[in-house]
């Protein structure tokens, strides 16, 4: 075996970013959240203030080690997301913004206190350069053969989309080259750019009867004929003639992500504490779920470095040894985390974790005997 799937160091993470020696692909970090205990000053906006300033020298660190084709995913609940936002901004570039996620980790709601029932945090996710970034925002795990519900002689699904282009944004004054005419017959179902036999001509309209323009070209509509069909539809004005794409259900097709995430498809605050107790005890309040830094992993390559320098309780590494020994991939993940001393009288204390370092290592090192991909501890050094 080559390059074991986790490496775990100890410290600062202001002081080892930059001695990190190499690039990585992917960061997911999952901050301290400001509640304004660590950062209490008078009033709310020193309160603010202090967060960003622990927070902007790490962000630019992290900046400084990501590859150009990376992407950055951060967790934050309300206290301070749209301080987050813009420090983002300001840091990445606003340019390379690329999603703000909305993560159900609480389904039932914060009960506590009084208000609304805080059922949701946020991921928010930046690209290092948008225009060079691998990250891929589609997932195999929310296509669903439900939503092709005809089927091909040959046994293939497949559903019916409309050939022309129902966004209004798209119509003959802003893409002149995609108005045109073509033939098919309803009663055949054939498609073609030119006259023959039984055909009418059609144009792209809209149900209202307004001009259109088709989602394919010329070109390739002759590559692709059947693929389309002809058919009469009811339409506000009556019955008319249509053309619409199969589009085929195949192994391996992907969907894109949505923004809102939800706790049967990603788990939850309780499934993660379930996960973590399960293989070194109940010893961190609040980790994430391994689905979510799984869901997170499925948008890059399967051979990527991952680096998560508030590592907590080690979801990350944890769920880049799950992933890796699902499908095969190579990924590498780095976790770094202080030694802060766990709270006197706490689970992790009664367990023996004198540091929030220790519950990390102990988690990775857990990982390693049950799930394999072996596990690197350099403590304080990060030196090969």
């Amino acid at each position: 075996m080559g390059q074991p799937w986790n490496t775990f160091v100890e410290g600062d993470n202001l002081d080892v970013l930059p001695r990190l020696g190499q690039p990585v692909d992917l960061i997911y970090i999952d901050p301290p959240y400001n509640t304004g205990n660590d950062f209490a000053y008078r009033d709310d906006h020193g309160t603010h203030a202090a967060w960003v300033a622990m927070m902007r020298p790490r962000l630019e660190a992290a900046r400084g080690v990501l590859a150009e084709t990376g992407a950055i995913f951060v967790s934050i609940d309300d206290n301070e997301a749209a301080y987050l936002r813009l420090l983002m901004d300001d840091v990445f570039g606003e340019g390379n913004f690329l999603a703000q996620v909305v993560v159900n980790l609480n389904p039932k709601g914060r009960q506590l206190g009084g208000g609304f029932a805080t059922s949701h945090e946020y991921l928010l996710v930046y690209a290092r350069d948008a225009r060079s970034t691998v990250l891929d925002a589609t997932t195999t795990d929310t296509v669903d053969e439900r939503d092709f519900p005809l089927t091909a002689p040959d046994g293939r699904r497949f559903r019916h989309l409309p050939l022309r282009n129902t966004n209004k944004k798209f119509n003959p004054v802003t893409a002149r080259t995609l108005h045109f005419t073509i033939w098919g017959d309803p009663d055949s179902g054939l498609v073609r750019t030119a006259p023959f036999e039984g055909a009418v001509e059609i144009g792209p309209v809209f149900g209202d009867g307004t001009p259109a323009v088709w989602r394919w070209s010329r070109p390739r509509i002759d590559e692709r004929p059947d693929d389309l069909v002809c058919r009469r539809v009811k339409g506000r004005e009556g019955e008319r003639i249509d053309v619409f794409q199969r589009d085929w259900l195949h192994p391996g097709r992907r969907k894109k992500l949505r923004t809102v995430w939800l706790s049967e498809e990603v788990g939850s605050t309780d499934t993660a504490v379930a996960e973590l107790k399960a293989i070194v005890g109940h010893v961190f309040e609040s980790p994430k779920p391994t689905g979510l830094i799984r869901r997170i992993l499925g948008t890059m390559p399967d051979d990527v470095v991952v680096l998560d320098f508030f590592a907590g309780s080690g979801t990350t590494g944890h769920a880049v040894a799950l992933q890796n020994a699902e499908d095969g991939g190579t990924r590498h993940c780095i976790s770094i985390n202080s030694a802060e001393p766990t709270r006197d009288g706490s689970n992790a204390r009664n367990a023996g974790l004198l540091t929030v370092a220790d519950i990390t290592r102990a988690r990775l090192r857990a990982v390693a005997e049950t799930v394999g991909g072996g596990f690197d501890d350099r403590g304080g050094t990060i030196e090969p």
